[in-house]
């Protein structure tokens, strides 16, 4: 997936949150083994070249396939799962893969779990009674700096994904051209319950534009976001302010 991800582990018995742990990066090697659009052996490179049919792939091919499509569907287009012709779902495979481990570590019986994927954030439980987890957004206009911090209090789960060019520069495409997306965005931040669609919407969104992104995302439902222009300013959905702290 060309990204590193941590984890934070918080209480739950000892060896059986080690053999979680194990078990979720063996995960997440697989997800890359299956994936990766870089390696010529990979299920989808093969799929690419017709050596394979989805039914005869890992059933994980077609699950990302069904929630590619689905991801199409709701954001009317603006995501996509094949960009110049051909199919590439390593638009949402990052989000997904994140997810499914930090529910993998969850379901050994700790009490949070934090996994991290390349700085998009899937969050379960708490590190600790009465804390809960808190995520800072970077600034993209002053490195080093944060444009907000999230909280997750009183949400059992919570995500949070950004989409932009700081990092990686203009790699967001418009579906409709094929071709980088020209947007008056820098930035989009998503919060919301799964990571595997607040990724998807950061990305939707920023290729949108500002104006149509924010309408667009305060129309979803249990979906904040904070999203920042080229200019420097700072729009965010109506309920946003409620998740930071």
């Amino acid at each position: 997936m060309g990204t590193v991800f941590s984890f934070d582990v918080r209480g739950g018995e000892p060896d059986a949150v080690r053999a979680a742990l194990r078990d979720a990066v063996a995960g997440l090697h697989r997800v890359d083994e299956v994936f990766s659009t870089y390696r010529d052996d990979s299920q989808i490179s093969r799929l690419l070249r017709e050596e394979l049919t989805v039914g005869e792939c890992d059933p994980d091919v077609g699950e990302v396939l069904r929630l590619g499509a689905e991801a199409e569907r709701v954001s009317e287009g603006w995501f996509s799962l094949r960009y110049g012709g051909r199919l590439d779902p390593t638009g949402i495979v990052k989000g997904w893969a994140a997810e499914r481990a930090a529910q993998r570590i969850a379901a050994a019986g700790p009490d949070g779990v934090s996994v991290n994927g390349g700085g998009d954030v899937q969050l379960l439980g708490a590190p600790e009674p009465g804390r809960p987890w808190r995520v800072g957004v970077s600034d993209p206009l002053r490195p080093g700096g944060l444009a907000a911090v999230v909280s997750a209090a009183g949400a059992e789960e919570l995500a949070v994904a950004t989409s932009g060019t700081a990092e990686r520069g203009a790699h967001i495409v418009d579906p409709r051209t094929g071709r980088a997306a020209v947007s008056d965005l820098v930035a989009v931040t998503v919060v919301a319950p799964s990571l595997t669609w607040a990724d998807c919407w950061a990305t939707a969104a920023f290729a949108r534009g500002s104006r149509e992104g924010l309408a667009w995302l305060e129309s979803l439902p249990d979906v904040e976001a904070l999203l920042i222009t080229t200019d420097d300013e700072v729009r965010c959905t109506g309920g946003l302010a409620a998740r930071l702290g």
